[in-house]
């Protein structure tokens, strides 16, 4: 009796849960869609996702009152206690010096923080969440393909969004305000498909997370975004030295083909460098071709944008410094340059439905680099705060001999070093993916992999027999005792 009540309040948690996690997906995928905002409000479809999966999550946890302090939460909430204190003293510091702030970008991020910080925590909080986070991790791939595909869609003219221009000039940018929006959610969403390829069982789930990864990778390369090109480049060389260092150190007691490959290359590396050394010079003017078709700018417009980021970062430099290494306090803290106002007003048509912060008598512009934005608001303790998360959850993802997460970690770094990484929502479910991640046991592969091959030969077995005549009793034996009892 007890077993069949059991039952049905099982699959009624279960079904609960995964309208969760839909919603969860959802708000992660949407987010970077602030097209879609409703005109002066700061949230949109993807925000209202995560406030009502917040609130859900938290009135699930209180009513439990059981919360389970693991690694990766602690590690989280470490974090947000060091950059709340950092923040807070950054304010105080610059109350004291006379620095004024911009009060609505200031409140933008005060208003943001929090629920940023309240998304990582929740994604880990319970004694199990690898599986979660994995179902997660594959809805999200799932459900992004058709997301991207309805952005696709709208920019090739099947239908019309009234509040939404889905190019920035030459460039895609779907229902995001701008093209690196939308290029960090397809390289995060080519590079999870790649993972979950990775980790799969079956060949379907292999081939169904590849699949996943198809559209992504083509919306971010015609996004135009200079750091996707650059991973794009990068992937190929990191996913294979990962996989390398993974098959060069495998635990097996037999040497795999896989390793034995890899022991291959490794061995004739020397061999093969000194072979084509002589196509050095014809291999490096290929590649600089292939920079210049893939590049979007033309040599002049690049060398004017390397000279404006170098400006913002020596000016946020200038301001952290003068702030005693303690900050300022959330929000931008960065003047406008003269040659992007300028711009502005020589540019007769420019994009639509896009939210430039105006010149005024205080400091509104940011230096588009996560590292030194954090270095103007939270100084150097939420600087280095911030590398001890990265390299932490680098660590655990390097620990599980995969390859998708820590090249996937590699690659927000470089997006980090030209956007502000810290306000994407999706930015913290990986380093929550890669703080629970964890190394299947070496006692478990092999039995695993004994348990495949004797499997194997079973069916080989069972093909075998059936193919073969099957012999007959012996003359007077008895037919009852070859029964079954």
């Amino acid at each position: 009796m007890a077993r069949h009540m059991l039952a049905p309040r099982c699959a009624k948690d279960g079904h609960g849960q995964m309208i969760l996690d839909t919603l969860f997906a959802f708000g992660l995928l949407l987010t970077p869609a602030s097209q879609l905002r409703v005109a002066g409000l700061p949230v949109g479809p993807g925000e209202l996702c995560l406030i009502i999966w917040v609130t859900l999550i938290l009135g699930r946890e209180a009513a439990r009152a059981n919360l389970v302090l693991t690694p990766a939460l602690s590690r989280l909430l470490l974090f947000w206690s060091l950059f709340t204190l950092a923040q807070s003293l950054g304010t105080l510091t610059a109350k004291l010096i006379g620095d004024e702030h911009d009060p609505v970008w200031f409140m933008h991020d005060v208003m943001a923080y929090p629920l940023l910080a309240a998304i990582s925590c929740l994604t880990v909080i319970g004694p199990h969440p690898e599986a979660r986070l994995r179902r997660i991790t594959w809805l999200l791939c799932g459900l992004g393909t058709p997301v991207i595909l309805a952005q696709l869609a709208d920019a090739w003219g099947f239908y019309n969004l009234p509040s939404v221009d889905p190019m920035w000039w030459d460039q895609f940018r779907g229902w995001s305000s701008n093209p690196h929006q939308l290029a960090v959610l397809c390289m995060v969403l080519g590079f999870l498909s790649i993972h979950l390829a990775e980790t799969s069982t079956t060949r379907g789930s292999r081939i169904g997370a590849l699949a996943c990864a198809i559209i992504p990778v083509y919306t971010g390369r015609i996004t135009g975004s200079d750091s996707f090109t650059l991973i794009f480049v990068l992937a190929g060389p990191l996913l294979l030295a990962f996989k390398c260092r993974t098959w060069l150190f495998s635990r097996a007691r037999q040497i795999s083909f896989r390793s034995a490959f890899a022991w291959v290359v490794v061995l004739a590396l020397p061999g093969i460098v000194i072979s084509m050394a002589p196509l050095a010079y014809s291999i490096a003017v290929e590649a600089g071709d292939l920079a210049k078709s893939m590049a979007r700018d033309n040599p002049e417009q690049t060398k004017e944008k390397t000279e404006l980021r170098f400006a913002l970062w020596s000016q946020a430099i200038k301001r952290g410094i003068q702030s005693g290494m303690l900050g300022l306090g959330p929000g931008p803290h960065l003047e406008i340059p003269t040659s992007i106002v300028s711009a502005r007003k020589l540019d007769t048509v420019h994009p639509e439905f896009v939210e430039h912060p105006k010149p005024s008598f205080v400091p509104n512009f940011e230096a588009h680099n996560t590292m030194l934005d954090l270095f103007t608001q939270g100084g150097l303790l939420v600087v280095l705060s911030f590398v001890w998360l990265l390299v932490t959850a680098f660590r655990c993802a390097y620990a599980t001999g995969e390859a998708g997460l820590p090249t996937l970690l590699c690659g927000l770094c470089i997006y980090a070093i030209a956007t502000f990484l810290l306000r994407h929502p999706i930015f913290w479910f990986v380093i929550a993916v890669c703080l629970v991640a964890k190394p299947m046991p070496a006692s478990q592969q092999r039995p695993i992999a004994r348990g495949n091959a004797l499997r194997g030969h079973a069916r080989l077995a069972n093909a075998w027999g059936r193919s073969l005549p099957r012999p007959r009793p012996a003359y007077g034996a008895s037919q009852l005792g070859s029964r079954p009892s």
